[in-house]
């Protein structure tokens, strides 16, 4: 009797197209394999049986389409999460039919299941007085409350990803001026990235109290383990319930550490930066994710709207003096 070749695909998938031929970061191998664990459970809760027992004939495109409408109404889970779950799914079979030509039609029925589109929102970013709230928040007497200070300063200063800045080693930071640190993006981008002399300092007496190896994560745990996202996260909302006694406008935000990668970007472009230094600072791929910013900024709107000429004043134009035609606009 033939075995299924689904176990045999599903690792050479992961250790040999994406490990070795395509080189994937860490953190993309991570993403798909939990998109596996989630579809896998998914399709075996539907036909009742355990996971182990799956076929590759069972993985469909309606299975997908279930999956994916499950993750939305269900988990709750947003379209870009939905997007990308999607991508993987879509990643193991056009694996599968260069290997397995006899389940093209499969593969390809699973190929064609479209991205959905999301509405494209302006960023929450944080107005700089609300920085300066939550910054204040941290005790920065005790090394917990150093440490989050120097982190969330950090973040603010560079626009860096959260995964970046908990990736960030002693010795990728240059404390002698100009002072600057070599960031690892998505992808494996590498930019570099000024810093403050505010910054600097924080992060130098943070490795005085703290002494960390040059290659080992600057910023840890109570138990020297690496910090993670999740926590980053938790100990930020503590911070900004803090920070709304003082500055109300925070209740209405939702804050993550993201955030202050976007402050950082409108703040840039208040600043009168130039898109594309700023496209650099962050580490944009394309230029349109910085003009987003641009947009999004309503200080420099106001200034834009200043210098453009008011209308002269007399008398309106015929269009508002017709009423008849402006009562017919009313009536629709």
């Amino acid at each position: 009797m033939k075995l299924d070749p689904l176990p045999q695909l599903l690792r050479m998938f992961f250790t040999d197209w994406m490990v070795q031929q395509r080189n994937a970061s860490q953190h993309t191998v991570k993403s798909y394999r939990d998109t596996w664990r989630l579809f896998l459970r998914f399709v075996a809760a539907r036909c009742g049986k355990p996971v182990v027992r799956l076929t590759l004939s069972e993985l469909t495109a309606t299975q997908v389409i279930a999956f994916l409408h499950d993750l939305e109404t269900v988990r709750g889970d947003t379209i870009g999460t939905r997007n990308c779950r999607l991508a993987a799914l879509r990643s193991f079979f056009g694996f599968v039919a260069t290997r397995e030509p006899e389940l093209i039609a499969q593969c390809a029925d699973v190929m064609n299941v479209p991205t959905k589109k999301a509405p494209i929102r302006a960023p929450d970013y944080l107005e700089p007085e609300e920085v300066q709230a939550i910054l204040a928040q941290p005790d920065r007497s005790t090394l917990i409350g150093q440490r989050d200070h120097a982190l969330l300063s950090f973040l603010y200063n560079t626009g860096a990803r959260i995964q970046e800045a908990l990736d960030l080693y002693p010795q990728a930071i240059r404390f002698e001026a100009p002072a600057c640190v070599r960031l690892y993006g998505k992808g494996r981008k590498e930019r570099i990235s000024p810093l403050w002399p505010e910054t600097v300092e924080l992060l130098r007496s943070l490795l005085e109290r703290v002494p960390r190896p040059a290659d080992a994560p600057l910023f840890v745990n109570r138990y020297g383990n690496p910090l993670s996202a999740s926590g980053v996260r938790f100990k930020l909302a503590c911070y900004v319930r803090a920070a709304e006694t003082i500055t109300p406008t925070l209740a209405a935000k939702h804050v993550t550490p993201h955030s202050f990668r976007h402050a950082t970007a409108v703040h840039l472009v208040a600043a009168g930066v130039d898109v594309t230094v700023i496209r650099s600072w962050l580490g944009h791929v394309s230029l349109e994710t910085t003009n987003h910013y641009a947009q999004a900024n309503l200080e420099t709107k106001r200034k834009a709207l200043e210098r453009v000429e008011k209308p002269k004043t007399g008398s309106p134009p015929s269009w508002r003096r017709d009423q008849s035609v402006l009562d017919w606009l009313d009536t629709l």
